[in-house]
C-alpha cells in the first residue's frame, strides 16, 4: 500500500519562474495542475508615475526581487529546491533585460541541482493557467480548444489541437488590448495600469457615449487603433482632454466614456472568440493574459458562448511564475528539455 507521503513523492513538481515584463513571479505546480505556491512581487507602483513599463527599471527591480520571490515561493510549497523534479523559465516573449534575470536564475539553480531546464513560451504559460482552473469543471472538454490571450503586448486567438500545438488564426494588427487599455486611461486622466483603472470607473456606468467596432470583415484579427482615436476626439469634444474646461462634470463624463470605450473593446473579443469557436468547431474556449481579468469582458464572452469556457482566477491571468510551472510540466512529460545555452527572445512567437 503506498502511504500518502509516497504517493506525493512520486508526483513531479515543477518550479516556475516569470519576468517577461515588470512582475517578479515564481511558483510551484505539481502534475500540471495542482497549485502549491504562487508569489507575485509587483512593480506597478514604480512605473505607474511614467504611465506605463520602463525597461531599466524593471531589469534591476527584478535582480532585487527574485531571490526573495524564489525564497517564499519554495517556502509556501513547504518544499525546497532539491524537491523540485525541473525548472521552468519564461524566455521570450517579452523585454529582453527583465527575461534574462529570470533565464539566468533558472540556468544556476537547474545547473546546481543536475535537473533539468524548461524553456516556457511566455504566450504558451498564460493558455496554461487554464490547466491550473480546470477543476472547477465539471468535465475536460478536451482538445481542439480556442484560446485567446489577450495582454498588454499581444490580442491573438489561438487554435490549440494538442499540448504543443497551435496555430495563430487571429491576432491584433496595431496596439494589443492592454495596451489600448493603457492609452485610453492616460486620455481620460486615471492610472496606470489602464485595464483595471477603466473597470472600476465603468461600474454602474451605461456607456452610451458609443464609440465604434472595428471588426474587419472575412477575418479574426483585431484592430484596436480606431477606437482609441475615437475616445481622445471624443474627450476633446467633451472638454476633458488636454486641459478640462472648467464647469464640465468630469466625473460622469469620464465614467461614461470609460464605459463606451470597455463595452467597444469587449464587444470585438468577444464575438470574434466565439465566432472562432464556430469556425474550428472546438469543444472549448480557454482565457489568458492580464486583459482577460476584466470582469465584463469575462461575463460577456460565458454569456455569449454555447460551449465551456475554462477562464482562471483574476491572479493567474496576470504574469505569474504558476502557469509556468503548470505549462513547463507538460514539456517535461513530453521529454523537451532545454540547453544551458538557451539566450532569450524577446520576440518569441507562438502558433
Amino acid at each position: 500500500m503506498i502511504s500518502g507521503d509516497d504517493t506525493r513523492s512520486m508526483a513531479i513538481k515543477i518550479l516556475g519562474i516569470e519576468t517577461s515584463c515588470d512582475e517578479t513571479a515564481a511558483g510551484v505546480v505539481e502534475d500540471g495542475h495542482t497549485l502549491l505556491s504562487n508569489v507575485i512581487s509587483s512593480q506597478v507602483d514604480l512605473h505607474s508615475p511614467y504611465g506605463g513599463v520602463v525597461p531599466e527599471v524593471a531589469s534591476r527591480q527584478h535582480v532585487r526581487d527574485l531571490v526573495p520571490v524564489l525564497e517564499q515561493a519554495a517556502a509556501d510549497s513547504g518544499l525546497g529546491l532539491e524537491d523540485m523534479d525541473a525548472i521552468a523559465v519564461t524566455y521570450g516573449p517579452g523585454l529582453a533585460g527583465s527575461l534574462i534575470t529570470g533565464v539566468n536564475a533558472a540556468k544556476s539553480i537547474a545547473y546546481s541541482l543536475g535537473i533539468p531546464l524548461i524553456g516556457v513560451n511566455h504566450l504558451e504559460g498564460h493558455i496554461y493557467a487554464s490547466w491550473l482552473a480546470k477543476a472547477d469543471l465539471e468535465s475536460d472538454p478536451g482538445f481542439p480548444l480556442a484560446c485567446l490571450v489577450a495582454s498588454g503586448g499581444h490580442t491573438d486567438l489561438l487554435l490549440m489541437e494538442g499540448h504543443g500545438r497551435y496555430k495563430l488564426v487571429g491576432r491584433t494588427r496595431d496596439d494589443a488590448a492592454g495596451e489600448a487599455f493603457d492609452k485610453a486611461a492616460r486620455i481620460l486622466g486615471l492610472g496606470f495600469p489602464g485595464g483595471p483603472e477603466i473597470q472600476r470607473v465603468s461600474a454602474g456606468a451605461t456607456g452610451e457615449e458609443l464609440l465604434p467596432r472595428a471588426w474587419m470583415k472575412d477575418t479574426l484579427d483585431f484592430s484596436f487603433s480606431g477606437v482609441k482615436t475615437a475616445l481622445l476626439h471624443m474627450a476633446q469634444d467633451h472638454g476633458l482632454y488636454p486641459v478640462i474646461d472648467e464647469g464640465v462634470d468630469q466625473e460622469r463624463l469620464v465614467r461614461e466614456l470609460a464605459a463606451a470605450f470597455q463595452e467597444s473593446v469587449v464587444d470585438v473579443i468577444s464575438a470574434k472568440l466565439v465566432e472562432m469557436a464556430a469556425k474550428y468547431r472546438v469543444n472549448g474556449l480557454v482565457l489568458g493574459g492580464g486583459v482577460t481579468a476584466n470582469a465584463r469582458l469575462r461575463e460577456e464572452i460565458v454569456k455569449r458562448s454555447p460551449l465551456p469556457v475554462i477562464i482562471p482566477s483574476p491572479v493567474l491571468c496576470t504574469d505569474n511564475g504558476a502557469m509556468i510551472a503548470a505549462c513547463g510540466y507538460f514539456q517535461y512529460q513530453r521529454g523537451e528539455e532545454t540547453p544551458m545555452d538557451i539566450d532569450v527572445e524577446p520576440g518569441l512567437p507562438l502558433g
